[in-house]
């Protein structure tokens, strides 16, 4: 025989409760003896409670009360239940008068929502001529006389079980009423939480069924809940062990108490799904496949008292006292974890029983508030409880510090004596992202990351369409899944969680007005974790917006120069904020587009190296414009417009022919060295005649012309074989505070390394202690959109790497 468990769900009206008479129906065809316990149906005990709250305090209850009764008889209009209907009246009628209702008459309440659920589905079945027997479990599980949690008496209940079943022998299907019994006084009580399935259990375990299957609305036991983490994934099998941890720590589909009946008899377990009965779903037996983590479960609806004293370090048996007070109040822990000294103590208990555990602690160690020993005791309520199943402590580093670096810092953690499960408390606002964050880091699955893109012009643009175009691949190869939920400009926004596509240069049009909180609102409310912004703007502005959103669990990255090239003390302040907050910011574009410059300083500088100078060409533009012009023979004017009209400038080239820019990045590579200057100590050559400094851009490139004499006599005052380039030259003792930073237009020999540069490349020569005269030297594409975007992209997996 086997024994058949459907939930509330599954008996839902309308598909539900079809799905069901289909997989009873086609298992009688099958010729299977079957027996079926029933939970009440839908949302069942839940109204009935509420009803029963309304009517202990005086509240109307009639409109509910009807409702109710017209979803328990929707569709069925032969089927009758008036007895019942009856009973739920007087009681509800009594509970109103007293203004009060014990967990006896709950307990009476409750138990019609299965009475109504298995006498329907007998009435079905009997119409389509299946021959199905109601069965009341009141007259076959007997229990203690505690109401609402009530024992079962073992003995006499598997000898009313055996005693039925012979009697209806013949019967094709047995359908009973699970969550149900009688104490030995014949009054009606309750199984407690998950009583349909212990219901389920007792019976397998008493008839020595062949396989309890618990049909539910999921396909299984899951890596965590679906509803929760959407990469989740089907655990195939699990050994009764793993599924009694799972029950104890909150999976919602097991109960601790409903796996034992099943391991005294060795009966497999079956977790189905109503909605999908193809499906193979979990198979819970004595023995596993494989060894590992097999799952996340989430206690709910617990709150954690923390009992804190310096006068208790090296005091022995202090948690002895704790467990006999609250055990003397029936207060049940969970969960308890204290520091070796014996100064900490949190332990995790029901929520509706934490105000009096606080009550009960204060009087056991009143004595030792007296005399200082123990300094506070308080609840900390809206926690959850994470466990993880099958977790070694020995790995347990990698999902906590995914933890840390996501801003989830846990309340309290605890392990197994087998140090085989971990279990975490944190804060219930962060249940969500957390379990994200364990699930995947633990199981394999691709990694999240969630980016939002400020400045969406060339560099931004394309940025977002090479993370678009490579998606797929990067995940498949690195594990990695890059969501792109946000994409900004300077006005509108454009968010969706699940990523945004290929169609977002239109979508960003219908995009709303946003402030930076409403970015770091949307990741909270909608749980992303592993967060990174991108900076694609070239904003003074938007730079003030990054310790915010390190302080809310972004990491950086930028393409922008600005934030490093600001005041020292803002520079500081960030790199303060960021080792604050356990977060990265990345930047290598900001000098030498995708070339591994900054990289290479930072590690040469980090070990020890002394780096004694650096210098090159670091502007690809200017390097398109002195390149050109020493190699022909034609008007400076002639070969600026050029540079304009292949977009190798900015629109006005004012900006780049000031030599701020190059500025900015010789500055950037001085801090990087630890150097304290500012962009006020940057020596810098500005190339614009100051007649041209001032006026529109318009004007300007109407009066390029007048560029050419100054140029020209430039170039023909070198020495033969000489060439001009715009370098960057950082020098001095680089040993002191501050370093000498010069920005300028200087003749090379022809064929020296500087003056080798080609088309529009950067070159950068670094000079160390170590290498002497001859320089580490760095050459490549210095500019670009397309560059300069995969040296951002290139960053951004840097930052997944160290996550």
């Amino acid at each position: 025989m086997k024994v058949l468990k459907f939930g509330g769900k599954s008996l839902a009206n309308g598909k539900g409760i079809h799905k069901v008479i289909d997989i009873i129906e086609s298992k009688v065809n099958n010729g299977e003896l079957i027996t079926v316990v029933l939970s009440a149906r839908g949302k069942t005990t839940d109204e009935l409670e509420t009803i029963l709250n309304k009517a202990a305090n005086s509240q109307c209850y009639v409109e509910e009360l009807e409702t109710f009764k017209k979803y328990q008889i929707a569709d069925y209009e032969n089927f009758n239940v008036d007895k019942e209907f009856e009973t739920l009246d007087k009681l509800f009628e009594g509970v109103s008068l007293l203004g009060d209702y014990s967990k006896r008459i709950k307990d009476q309440v409750l138990s019609q929502g299965e009475v109504i659920s298995a006498k329907l589905l007998t009435h079905i079945l009997k119409g389509k001529g299946i021959n199905a027997n109601y069965t009341d479990s009141r007259e076959l599980i007997k229990t203690d006389g505690k109401f609402g949690e009530a024992q079962p008496l073992d003995t006499l209940s598997k000898e009313n079980v055996v005693n039925h079943f012979k009697k209806y022998n013949g019967t094709t299907v047995n359908i009973v009423t699970g969550f149900i019994a009688s104490n030995t006084n014949n009054e009606t009580t309750t199984l407690g939480r998950n009583g349909s399935n212990y219901t389920a259990a007792l019976l397998a375990n008493y008839l020595d069924a062949e396989e309890l299957q618990n049909f539910t609305h999921v396909n299984g036991i899951y890596t965590a809940n679906p509803d929760l983490v959407a990469d989740a994934k089907k655990i195939e099998k699990l050994s009764f062990k793993e599924a009694n941890e799972l029950a104890y720590f909150g999976a919602n589909i097991l109960h601790a108490k409903t796996i034992i009946p099943l391991i005294e008899k060795n009966i497999p377990l079956r977790i189905l799904n109503t909605f999908d009965h193809q499906n193979n779903g979990t198979l819970i037996t004595a023995e596993t496949n494989k060894k590992g983590i097999k799952s996340l479960s989430v206690l709910e609806n617990v709150s954690l008292v923390n009992l804190e004293g310096r006068g208790l370090l090296g005091k022995v048996g202090v948690d002895a006292r704790i467990f006999k007070a609250l055990a003397y109040k029936n207060i049940s822990v969970s969960i308890i974890s204290q520091g070796s000294s014996e100064r900490g103590i949190g332990l995790v208990v029901a929520a509706d029983r934490a105000v009096e555990a606080k009550k009960v602690l204060e009087q056991e160690f009143e004595a030792d508030f007296y005399k200082r020993d123990v300094n506070t005791i308080t609840v900390e309520n809206d926690v959850s409880v994470i466990s993880i199943i099958g977790q070694d402590l020995s790995t347990f580093h990698k999902p906590y510090n995914s933890l840390i670096k996501n801003q989830v810092v846990p309340l309290l953690f605890n392990n197994t004596v087998t140090g085989k499960n971990v279990s975490l408390v944190v804060y219930k606002h962060q249940l969500h992202k957390a379990l994200n964050v364990i699930h995947g880091e633990i199981f394999g699955v691709a990694k999240k990351i969630n980016i939002a893109v400020f400045g969406h012009g060339l560099v931004g643009g394309t940025l977002i369409d090479q993370i678009l175009e490579s998606a797929k691949v990067i995940e498949k190869r690195k594990r990695i899944d890059l969501n792109i939920f946000a994409v900004a400009n300077s006005k509108k926004i454009l968010l969706n969680n699940k990523g945004i596509d290929t169609s977002w240069r239109s979508n960003i049009k219908e995009g709303n007005a946003y402030e930076i909180q409403d970015v770091i609102r949307f990741a909270e409310q909608h749980h992303l974790e592993n967060l990174i912004a991108i900076d694609n703007t070239a904003s003074a502005k938007f730079t003030d917006n990054y310790i915010t959103l390190v302080a809310n669990g972004f990491d950086l990255v930028s393409s922008n120069k600005v934030a490093n090239t600001l005041s020292f003390d803002f520079y500081k302040e960030l790199r303060v904020k960021l080792e604050e907050h356990q977060k990265q910011y990345l930047y290598e574009t900001n000098v030498g587009a995708g070339l591994p410059l900054i990289d290479t300083i930072r590690l040469l500088h980090l070990s020890g190296e002394n780096i004694t100078r650096i210098k090159g060409v670091f502007s690809g533009s200017l390097s398109y414009l002195f390149n050109t012009f020493s190699k022909e023979d034609r008007p400076f004017s002639e070969v600026l417009k050029e540079a304009i009209d292949k977009g190798f400038t900015e629109p006005d080239p004012r900006e780049d022919l000031c030599g701020n820019d190059v500025g900015r990045k010789l500055l950037i590579l001085a801090r990087e060295l630890d150097l304290s200057n500012e962009f006020a100590d940057v020596n810098i050559h500005n190339l614009i005649p100051e007649a041209l400094r001032a006026g529109e851009a318009k004007e300007f490139l109407d009066r390029l012309q007048e560029l050419d004499v100054v140029y020209e006599d430039i170039k023909s005052s070198q020495n033969p074989s000489h060439v001009l380039r715009y370098i960057g030259d950082l020098h001095g003792d680089l040993f002191k505070e501050k370093g000498v930073l010069d920005v300028k237009l200087v003749s090379v020999p022809e064929s020296s390394a500087l003056g080798q540069v080609k088309g529009s490349d950067s070159i950068f020569e670094i000079y160390t202690e170590s290498y002497g005269d001859q320089p580490i030297v760095i050459q490549g594409a210095g500019a670009g959109a397309a560059v300069t975007a995969r040296g951002v992209f290139g960053d951004i997996l840097r930052l997944t790497e160290k996550g």
